[in-house]
């Protein structure tokens, strides 16, 4: 929900509102919220609520920076150890977040690109990296919610991650990595570009 901003950066939820919204108690709502605290999704005020923090632009580049070698790693890895099944599912997620972006459909292409994430770091079959990217791409995606309306660049970002989907289906480990490198360069030009529009 803050991902997809149905809860509004700088807005105020409570454990209860949570509770009633998704049927479960507050136990689970309270841990949930603690959880968030730790990734930088939330800050908690006592006795007022937990507070949505902002999409914070600067914080996509210092991610981007982190990002750029957990992603080579997995595609390499991935093209190495992704099974049968694995790599067709694949090579279906390319065609399904191609058709998303030519049809402007935001909602499916970011479901898509979220599959795709997790099929990748599946196939690297390394759980100390699928954690770690869990994270980083959990956060990097609130940032596309907040701003891909704006970069029209649905149809530019599908073919590189179609690209990256190939090669790995393919077992080029190689080719798959330089089209991680030609992806991340284009999302840090999306980022500066928010960067150079607050300014």
């Amino acid at each position: 929900m803050i991902v997809t901003r149905e809860l509004l950066p700088g807005s105020m939820i409570s454990e209860n509102q949570l509770a009633d919204e998704l049927n479960c108690g507050r136990t689970p709502i309270r841990e949930a919220l603690q959880r968030l605290k730790l990734e930088g999704f939330i800050e908690i005020h006592p006795r007022r609520g937990a507070l949505v923090t902002p999409v914070d632009v600067m914080r996509q580049l210092e991610l981007l920076e982190v990002r750029r070698p957990l992603e080579d790693l997995v595609a390499r890895l991935a093209a190495e150890r992704a099974t049968p099944d694995e790599r067709r599912e694949m090579l279906r997620l390319a065609d399904e977040i191609t058709a998303a972006a030519e049809r402007g459909d935001q909602r499916a292409y970011l479901s898509a690109n979220r599959a795709i994430h997790d099929i990748r770091t599946k196939a690297s079959r390394n759980a100390m990296l699928s954690r770690t990217m869990g994270l980083v791409l959990g956060l990097s995606r609130r940032f596309w919610y907040a701003y891909i309306q704006d970069t029209g660049s649905f149809t530019i970002a599908a073919a590189l991650h179609n690209d990256i989907l190939r090669a790995i289906a393919a077992g080029s480990a190689q080719d798959a990595a330089a089209h991680v490198t030609r992806l991340l360069d284009f999302l840090e030009s999306l980022t500066r570009r928010a960067i150079e529009r607050q300014l």
